[in-house]
């Protein structure tokens, strides 16, 4: 893996609607973009990206954690393709190996880690999905982070990136199961 950049972003919430938050909500991406081997030619093989996932889901997800400096609550993944590259690269980063090194540097994680994908160029945004780690269904916590690089991804990179936050929303009050009510056994409730 060459990677040409590293990121990490923290945004912080203190207000939001008009109403101060009970506490400052903090989201957290790192973001490494990466050459893609195989930029601008079909490979069956893809073993090299899966791999390259596995290393990310680790040097990515610490990153985060480190930044964020609290527990983590909700999690999510994302990845923008350069033009040169297809969406099979940014799933083979993003789907076999990346998600045990990611849950092990969040200390867990029961809920499937929501992603996205999708190819652009520099500058190119992506919403990193955002679940409750351990309950995918606690509504409170549906969100999404915006990620921009102004330089990447370029035609033969691909930008990866691993979101965190310490809590929901700010003021959630659309219902639904929240995270006392959760019972965090099977990942979905």
């Amino acid at each position: 893996m060459r990677i040409r950049k590293l990121l990490t972003v923290v945004e912080e919430i203190y207000e939001d609607g008009g109403k101060k938050a009970a506490r400052p909500i903090k989201k957290v991406a790192a973001i490494a973009v990466i050459e893609n081997p195989f930029a601008g030619r079909f490979v069956e093989d893809l073993q090299e990206l899966v791999k390259t996932g596995e290393e990310l889901g680790d040097l990515l997800g610490r990153r985060a954690v480190a930044a964020l400096g609290a527990p983590v609550h909700s999690y999510g993944k994302a990845a923008i393709v350069g033009e040169h590259g297809e969406y099979e690269h940014a799933a083979a980063i993003l789907h076999p190996t990346l998600g045990t090194p990611f849950r092990a540097a969040v200390g867990g994680g029961k809920a499937i880690i929501p992603s996205a994908k999708k190819l652009g160029g520099p500058g190119a945004t992506i919403d990193v999905p955002l679940h409750y780690k351990d309950a995918a269904f606690v509504r409170t916590h549906f969100d999404a982070m915006e990620v921009r690089l102004g330089d990447a991804p370029r035609g033969d990179e691909i930008l990866v990136a691993l979101a965190v936050t310490d809590g929901g929303r700010p003021h959630p009050r659309v219902g639904g199961l929240t995270v006392a009510e959760a019972k965090k056994e099977d990942g979905l409730r």
